[in-house]
């Protein structure tokens, strides 16, 4: 064992929900409802992909709140409720930016992101008080859902066995141990995945001794929807809920192993429920561990751990853009080292799939003449890359991107940046002490305010073109209205640039981040864009997170610009 495994409990069933509908379907897709005490007004939810989500109520205006009223069947809105009114939701933000004409029919018909694409929490969940009329009569169909009720029943029907059909054969041929449950077939038929016929009578199936006392249970989950999940039995319900095709209970266990993520520092544990996500086919849990990863990418290369990562492991992370690294060069030496480290296990082709993946544009134009003369890998096999991939450097370095940027696919990720984290272009501020306190005029000494300069751009063209910043944290409203500022939620940050911008405001945008590290443990647990120069900064109390820990954060500003 890497970790020591904390004893948690999660207790997964099915939601619940009473409320005006309709539909006589009880989920179809597009179908929305309002959440809230009363029929005719609450936070909007759309059934999207086979569950429920929230509306961001970004662009959420009387005309989206027009459509949805008379989807549900009402004659028209009176009010639109952004900012979480109604309380905030859980589960996916399906949609953001909404731009309705009014007249759509469904919301689904509207203009937005897409399905998902959002950059919103859920303290910006949508809600609208709909008209209530004096003619909403018709053919209105209402749901009313006691299943808790029905879950007990079936759970004491498991429990006594009375009228069972089917019999479930569970062996460990190895240890020659075999259990024998009795159970319903009609039950059984809920779950396709098992083929289960009006003609079959029994099921065998081969799971490891050391997941028998967690069968009972597991069957059992499948009349209620009701378990009690511990790490201990965790992995097993994990597997057997994959063998059954049970994908939402696959779902609510990787939710365990997500809050494990952080307590292995060696990473020894996250590579390993990696590549577990990746024979089950978890997609959730393979995309929570390699966020984890990508966050603490810097931490990773430094680890042993790093040469024994697979190559589709390391084809996944170097795809993406929300690796928080020191700067592009020290994501090739790292890449470098690994395939000298894996030697022949590493074909020529799969090391020329990942260096492609290496964003030469960015890499430091001092550092990109360095590698010409330092790279151990450039020499052995891929001269010809290696060469292109400085040449286009130099080049973006040289020219404005104007000049190029006709030349470049539009999906190519080259000129976009990670989250790079070198001197210049970050700063911390801790919120009780920090190296460099700044004054204020007005307001005396303010341990939670820095300011700090960056180039527009890391390209060699800006680097005499400086940008003036002021990173600060928040923690009450008077510190708010201070600076002519109205925030809802505490603590929250703001990082402002300031001065003449005219120069570059139509070439460069600044995709800017927060980064939250949690101070015992140096590792990062969580990273928030800004939006309009402000981020929410998250704890334990107000949101959550993935990845969560005590409520004691370094925080890191980070510039973060972009060609447009």
């Amino acid at each position: 064992m890497y970790l020591v495994w904390t004893l948690l409990f999660l207790h997964v069933s099915a939601q619940r929900w009473t409320l005006f509908d309709e539909q006589s379907k009880p989920k179809r897709e597009g179908r929305v409802r309002l959440v809230g005490d009363l029929p005719s007004s609450g936070r909007v939810e759309i059934y999207h992909d086979g569950q429920w989500g929230t509306v961001c109520d970004d662009g959420w205006e009387l005309e989206e709140a027009q459509v949805v009223c008379r989807q549900m069947g009402f004659p028209g809105a009176i009010s639109v409720t952004p900012g979480g009114q109604y309380g905030e939701g859980s589960g996916p933000i399906w949609l953001d930016d909404m731009n309705c004409k009014g007249s759509e029919s469904l919301l689904s018909e509207c203009c937005f992101k897409g399905w998902g694409v959002t950059d919103c929490t859920h303290k910006e969940d949508a809600g609208v008080s709909c008209e209530t009329g004096t003619n909403i009569t018709g053919n209105r169909q209402f749901s009313v859902d006691n299943s808790l009720g029905l879950s007990d029943d079936l759970g004491l029907l498991f429990d006594s066995g009375d009228g069972c059909d089917f019999s479930i054969n569970v062996r460990d041929l190895s240890e020659e141990a075999e259990l024998t449950f009795c159970v319903h077939s009609m039950i059984l038929m809920i779950y396709p995945e098992l083929n289960i016929t009006n003609e079959s009578r029994n099921l065998t199936m081969d799971v490891s001794q050391m997941c028998h006392p967690h069968v009972s249970a597991f069957l059992r989950y499948l009349y209620t929807r009701q378990i009690d999940v511990s790490i201990t039995s965790a992995q097993c319900l994990h597997q057997l809920a994959f063998i059954f095709g049970v994908n939402k209970l696959m779902e609510d266990v990787g939710r365990i192993f997500t809050s494990l993520i952080p307590e292995d520092n060696t990473f020894r544990t996250q590579v390993s429920m990696y590549e577990y996500g990746v024979r089950t086919g978890d997609l959730v849990l393979q995309e929570n561990v390699l966020q984890y990863l990508s966050w603490n990418c810097e931490f990773l290369i430094s680890s042993p751990v790093w040469s024994t990562i697979s190559f589709h492991m390391m084809d996944a992370l170097l795809q993406r853009s929300d690796l928080v690294v020191k700067d592009e060069a020290l994501v090739l030496e790292a890449l470098e080292r690994w395939i000298q480290d894996k030697g022949d296990e590493i074909s020529s082709e799969q090391q020329i799939s990942l260096l492609n993946h290496i964003r030469f544009l960015l890499i430091p134009v001092d550092k990109l003449y360095e590698i010409q003369f330092s790279s151990s890998v450039l020499h052995q096999n891929h001269e010809k890359l290696y060469l292109n991939g400085l040449l286009r450097g130099f080049q973006f370095n040289a020219l404005p991107f104007s000049k190029i940027r006709n030349k470049m696919d539009n999906m190519s990720t080259d000129y976009l940046p990670r989250i790079y984290t070198a001197d210049g272009f970050s700063v911390f501020i801790n919120d009780t002490t920090i190296n460099y306190p700044y004054y204020h005029y007005n307001y005396g000494q303010n341990n939670r305010i820095q300011t700090f300069s960056t180039p527009a751009h890391p390209s060699a063209l800006y680097k005499d073109q400086m940008v003036q910043w002021q990173a600060q944290v928040f923690l009450t409203v008077q510190e708010c209205s201070n600076y002519g500022l109205s925030c809802d939620s505490f603590p929250v940050a703001r990082l402002l640039a300031y001065g003449n911008q005219n120069s570059y405001t139509n070439t460069i945008r600044f995709s800017n981040r927060l980064i939250l590290s949690c101070k015992n443990q140096n590792n990062v647990f969580h990273v928030q864009d800004f939006k309009n120069d402000m981020a929410v900064i998250p704890t334990n109390s107000n949101m959550g997170l993935p990845n969560p820990c005590p409520d004691d954060y370094s925080l890191r500003f980070v510039v973060r610009p972009e060609y447009i």
